[in-house]
């Protein structure tokens, strides 16, 4: 039995229970404890234990857990094909986290060390302006993020639309995420793990 170790509410951690759902996958989920610190040296969520392996880093799990379940339909095998996934999968955990992290540590984690208000307007335009380079990607596509077909590209990038819509900001209008989400919300993964309450 697979084992994720940390909190439901992670974003990171809900990649990998929606990667699970999506293949089928039975795990257990226990929530993050001291004891765990040995199993990352980060002492960050999630963790993936898979009998005597560890693993951790988010993208990294997901993709892991395609090749254990034969998840190709999510991860492609073809080269090119797997490569454009995992360029979104990348351009989400660096560029995307990147531009977000100021202004979502101060409007919903209020944290005092991220007050300085020019610095939150700056990480708003960012993140707003990252988010038009996915609605430009999906307006191309009219399907998915990597092309016609859904990937984990979709699971990652996901997750991060959905944290942009709970932000207490303003946002653009952009008509190929909307449709895009729409058609992320006729998925159970999605709705199990995705959401986080969007109505």
């Amino acid at each position: 039995m697979l084992k994720i170790i940390g909190k439901a509410t992670s974003i990171n951690v809900r990649k990998v229970l929606w990667t699970c759902a999506e293949l089928g996958l039975s795990f257990e989920r226990e929530e993050w404890e001291p004891r765990h610190a040995a199993l990352n040296p980060n002492r960050m969520v999630p963790v993936l234990v898979d009998g005597d392996f560890v693993l951790w880093e988010s993208n990294t799990i997901c993709r892991y857990l395609c090749s254990h379940a034969g998840g190709h339909a999510l991860l492609p095998r073809q080269p090119q094909a797997r490569a454009r996934v995992e360029q979104w999968m990348d351009w989400q955990a660096t560029e995307l986290n990147n531009a977000w992290r100021y202004a979502f540590m101060a409007l919903v984690r209020q944290s005092p060390a991220h007050g300085d208000g020019a610095q939150v307007a700056a990480s708003c335009a960012s993140w707003n302006r990252h988010m038009g380079l996915l609605d430009a990607q999906l307006q191309a596509t009219g399907a998915w993020a990597a092309g016609t077909d859904f990937t984990l590209a979709d699971i990652v990038l996901g997750l991060s639309a959905n944290r942009w819509l709970m932000t207490p900001m303003t946002r653009p209008e952009y008509p190929g995420l909307t449709a895009w989400l729409e058609r992320l919300d006729a998925r159970a993964g999605f709705r199990l793990y995705g959401r986080n309450g969007i109505p």
